[in-house]
Parts: structure tokens; C-alpha cells; sequence
């Protein structure tokens, strides 16, 4: 009996030996910031003791840092109550990229308190603390925008994507500057941003003259405020809009607009746009066509790399914006962090109009019908502007399905985007049971694109071998 108990205790020591060796392994893990190694052993750990705050703590943070932030919030929740060190900061955190402000404010308070307490320098935090609490002010202050349209595209192929009217000027990028520019209607003005030593971009002025572009000049009121990039001027010659990832930013770029003041020759200072339009993520490059009351910008949020997504939207002239006091506030989180465009259609009227527009600049259709500015070419000699214009019945109809084809494309891009949006906020088990079908959307759209190829050949082959007859 004795031998037995004794066997017990030393079972038992070893049991705690080798779990002290694997809690410091893992610590020292996620100190050097590999979570994903560090994740699994803290997940065992708080299987063992599900009460422990210490291993909570540990197992949330892990979730939290590998991009599962829904899972880490039960771990991090249960080891805040029982005030483990860390966990405030982290909870914190969480709950800013959830758009719950007040909360995370409230968590930071509590975790600042405590390293006054312990003699820790407080300075990282406070900084955080300050981003936290100035998301929360814009928070106060979402923009009732109803976007019309979004799609994901590659990084580098997203300018192409936008299509503004000629009468709002012209955007693009040059291969002897490293950022974009933006020429107005008149082709007299030019910005256009370049990096300096360093990587950090900055903004540049240029007019026409006769005999050329005369010398650029450094927009230094703007530049000493941070990096610039992808600038857009209204046609009024004095609204700029641009991106800059200044102090006042959310985090990475945001989009500011400034105006210029014809009296200092120089612009004023910029107001960040705030939300919907920016996020913690990066977001950029907003244009107004004014000629057709669209609007454009493009953001990383909840994108995988090289990847961003570029949203359509009807200009709100009156900058409305939802009552943070009367408003529901899961309401406003949504509209903030356009969860949905669809929760965005409050006025029918607004997104019946704003996509008839988009699909005239889309497919170059004015105010009077088809336009010589979209053309189907027939051949060197015959290009079509309706469907009336073709002489082949079968090519008429190849056309029609071709239209629909393009419907088609167009809408498993939609459903593959808001897919990868519920991927990059699902757990472990929610992107098991996504992935099947986004693999499969991800093979079918190249496949359409293909085909959409091909029968606009065929349709081609058909009208000419009708004309020939």
C-alpha cells in the first residue's frame, strides 16, 4: 500500500515536471513570436485546467495573433475576470478590431492601471490606447454611404478596375514614378506622388505649358505629415483627396481630403474621412466622378495579401451620417466595416440609379443611348452599338448569352469575394467548411472567363460569315 502511494507521488511529480517543461517551452515560444507552435500546447494545457487564467490567457493570445480572433475571445474574456497580467491589453485589442470600442477602452484603462501599479512603463500602451480612443470618436461619426457594387481584384491591376468619366480627369500610373497620378479634364495639371530616400512617398505639382510640363514642385505642406500616395482632384480645381498614413491615420494609409487655399498658395491641413471609407486596415486611392455621382476607393481590409477590394458608392452630398445615440449599435458596426454592401441599400432609388451609371461606364452607355465609346468590332469594317445592328440571328443570340455569361462571371466574383470575407473571420472549423467551396468558385471563374472568350469570337465569326453571304 505504502509502495503504491509512493509510486503515485512520484508519478505526479513527473507529471508536473514535464508540464512546468512544456508551459516554459511554450512561453518561450510565444515570446519569440511563434504562436502557431506555441498555440498548440497552450490548447492542451487549458484542456487539462480549463479554470487556469494563465493558460486561458496564453491560448487566446495564440488564437488572437494567428488570425483566429473569434475563438481567442472566450479564453481572453475568462482570464481578464480573473485578472491575469496580460490579458486586458490583449482583450483590448480584440475588442477594437471588433469595432466594440467602449470595451476596448475600458480593457486598456484597466491594464495601464496595473502597470502603474507594478512600476512598468506605460508608454506602448498609452499609444494604443490613443489609436483605440480616436477610432472611437469616428465611430461616432460613420458616413450613411450606399455602396452599389464591390469586387476583389489584384493590388497591382486595381486602377484599372476604375472607371471614372473623362470629364473627372484621369488616373493611372507612369513607369518613371514610383506612386500614381491624376491629370485633370483639361490635361493642364498633374500630381503625381514618387518616393524619396528612405521609401517614403511624397507628393508632387505640375502645370502644362506650351511646350511641355513645366518643373514639378514638392506639395511640402502635405508631405511633412507623412507618407502620400494615390491623390484625386474634384473638378473644382481645389478638393484633394489622397492617401497618407500620417499620425492621424487609423492604421496603415487612410483617406484624407484638404482644399487648397488660393491665398497661401498652399493646401490646408487634411481631415481624415473616417468610416466607413477607413479602417485599421490600408485604404486608398478615393475618386468622384462627379459627371455620373459615383464614387471609388479601394481597401486591403479583410483581404489576403495582394489582394484588395475596390468598392462602388453614390456620394452622400449631405455627409449624413447614423445617430450614435439613437442607432443600434451592431447597426453602425456594420455600416462601419461595410460588412455587407447590401446592408447598405437603405434608398432603393439611390441603388436602382447609381448602377444603371456604373453599368453605362462599364459598358460606355450615355445619357442618350450606346455611345461610340463602347464598340463590339464586327471586323475592320463593321462595329455594333445595340442588337439591332446584327444581321445573324444566331449571332444575336450567342451575344444575348454572352451578356449573360458576364452576369454569370460577375456574380461568382461577388459570392467568391463575400466568401473569402467569411473565411478571414471564421475559426479553424469555419474555414474547413468554407474552403471546399471557395476552391471550387476560384476554378470556375477562370473556366467562365475562358468561355466568355471563346463565344465572343464565335459571335464574331457568325455576324462576319453573315455579312459575307
Amino acid at each position: 500500500m505504502i509502495r503504491r502511494y509512493i509510486c503515485c507521488l512520484i508519478a505526479l511529480f513527473c507529471i508536473g515536471t514535464l508540464t512546468a517543461q512544456t508551459l516554459s517551452q511554450a512561453k518561450k515560444l510565444f515570446n519569440n513570436g511563434n504562436y502557431e507552435k506555441a498555440k498548440n500546447t497552450f490548447q492542451n494545457l487549458v484542456k487539462r485546467s480549463p479554470a487556469s487564467a494563465e493558460y486561458n490567457f496564453y491560448f487566446g493570445a495564440c488564437c488572437y495573433e494567428t488570425g483566429e480572433k473569434e475563438k481567442a475571445l472566450p479564453y481572453l474574456e475568462k482570464s481578464a475576470n480573473r485578472r491575469y497580467i496580460n490579458a486586458y491589453r490583449y482583450l483590448g485589442k480584440l475588442y477594437a478590431d471588433m469595432y466594440r470600442f467602449d470595451e476596448a477602452i475600458e480593457n486598456y484603462e484597466k491594464h495601464i492601471e496595473w502597470l502603474v501599479e507594478k512600476n512598468r512603463d506605460t508608454e506602448q500602451a498609452e499609444a494604443e490606447l490613443s489609436e483605440i480612443r480616436k477610432m472611437a470618436r469616428m465611430f461616432k461619426g460613420v458616413e450613411k454611404v450606399v455602396v452599389i457594387d464591390s469586387f476583389v481584384v489584384n493590388k497591382q491591376d486595381f486602377l484599372t478596375t476604375i472607371k471614372i468619366s473623362k470629364e473627372s480627369g484621369t488616373i493611372g500610373q507612369a513607369d518613371d514614378i514610383a506612386g500614381t497620378f491624376y491629370i485633370n479634364e483639361l490635361g493642364n495639371k498633374k500630381l503625381y506622388t514618387d518616393s524619396i530616400e528612405g521609401g517614403k512617398m511624397q507628393l508632387y505639382s505640375q502645370g502644362k505649358l506650351l511646350n511641355g510640363w513645366e518643373e514639378a514642385v514638392e506639395v511640402s505642406s502635405l508631405n511633412e505629415l507623412g507618407s502620400i500616395n494615390y491623390p484625386f482632384l474634384m473638378g473644382d480645381g481645389v478638393t484633394l483627396y489622397f492617401a497618407s498614413d500620417n499620425e492621424t491615420s487609423m492604421g496603415g494609409y487612410d483617406i484624407f481630403v484638404t482644399r487648397y487655399d488660393s491665398e497661401d498658395n498652399n493646401y490646408l491641413r487634411p481631415d481624415n474621412l473616417g468610416m466607413p471609407f477607413n479602417s485599421p486596415a490600408n485604404d486608398y486611392m478615393y475618386a468622384i466622378d462627379e459627371f455620373n455621382n459615383l464614387g471609388w476607393f479601394v481597401s486591403d481590409r479583410n483581404q489576403p495579401q495582394d489582394t484588395v477590394c475596390v468598392y462602388v458608392f453614390v456620394p452622400n452630398e449631405s455627409k449624413e451620417v447614423y445617430n450614435y445615440e439613437t442607432t443600434d449599435a451592431q447597426i453602425i458596426q456594420k455600416a462601419a466595416t461595410i460588412h455587407s454592401i447590401q446592408d447598405t441599400w437603405t434608398d432603393e432609388e439611390k441603388v436602382r440609379t447609381g448602377r444603371q451609371r456604373l453599368a453605362g461606364l462599364k459598358y460606355h452607355i450615355g445619357k442618350e443611348g450606346p455611345t461610340k465609346d463602347f464598340e463590339f468590332i464586327i471586323d475592320d469594317s463593321s462595329t455594333y452599338y445595340t442588337l439591332t445592328d446584327f444581321r445573324s440571328q444566331e449571332a444575336k443570340e450567342a451575344y444575348r448569352q454572352l451578356m449573360q455569361q458576364e452576369k454569370d462571371l460577375k456574380h461568382l466574383k461577388q459570392t467568391l469575394q463575400q466568401k473569402r470575407y467569411e473565411y478571414a473571420n471564421e475559426n479553424g472549423l469555419g474555414k474547413k467548411k468554407l474552403e471546399p467551396s471557395i476552391l471550387d468558385l476560384e476554378k470556375r471563374i477562370p473556366t467562365l472567363e475562358k468561355e466568355i472568350e471563346q463565344l465572343t469570337i464565335k459571335v464574331r465569326n457568325l455576324e462576319i460569315q453573315k455579312l459575307r453571304q
